[in-house]
């Protein structure tokens, strides 16, 4: 089931961010993410539209949405691979009719999986924090009325 993140599920939420974080990005020391677990808890979160996938009463998975950047999608990786993410996006794509998001170029499953979910590749840059090389992709309702890429700050 999803529906909309409340307060009451940010300690679940930061758990599968860390660990979904830590697993997806080997290539990053793991204490990045740990010193990054206050900053999500309170901007990133709350100040994000943020909906999580529940199983059997637990959060699983959830995503975030800064207008219409895909800001986060991160599940569960005892979960990974059983639908969720496609399910999170199908949500997020409910939501907007077009969608940006970056992704580190060394995540490798994660391109394909947003390539396989009709996202494009528009850029190239380097993360700053990380000095990791990130693609910036982007997502185009094909039924909108626009048939644009939209601007990536949109």
């Amino acid at each position: 089931m999803i529906r909309p993140f409340s307060t009451a599920d940010m300690d679940a939420v930061l758990d599968v961010w860390l660990c979904a974080s830590i697993k997806a990005h080997s290539f990053i020391a793991s204490d990045f993410w740990h010193s990054h677990l206050e900053s999500m808890r309170t901007t990133y979160l709350p100040g994000s539209e943020a909906w999580v996938h529940e199983k059997n009463g637990q959060v699983s998975a959830f995503i975030a949405l800064q207008g219409n950047r895909l800001a986060a999608i991160f599940v569960s990786p005892v979960l990974q691979g059983s639908g969720i993410g496609k399910s999170l996006i199908s949500q997020a794509k409910s939501l907007r009719d077009h969608l940006n998001l970056t992704v580190y170029t060394a995540n490798s499953a994660s391109v394909r999986f947003y390539k396989s979910q009709g996202f494009m590749i528009v850029s190239e840059d380097m993360d700053a924090a990380t000095n990791e090389p990130e693609l910036t992709m982007s997502w185009v309702n094909s039924h909108s009325t626009s048939n644009a890429l939209p601007s990536i700050g949109a």
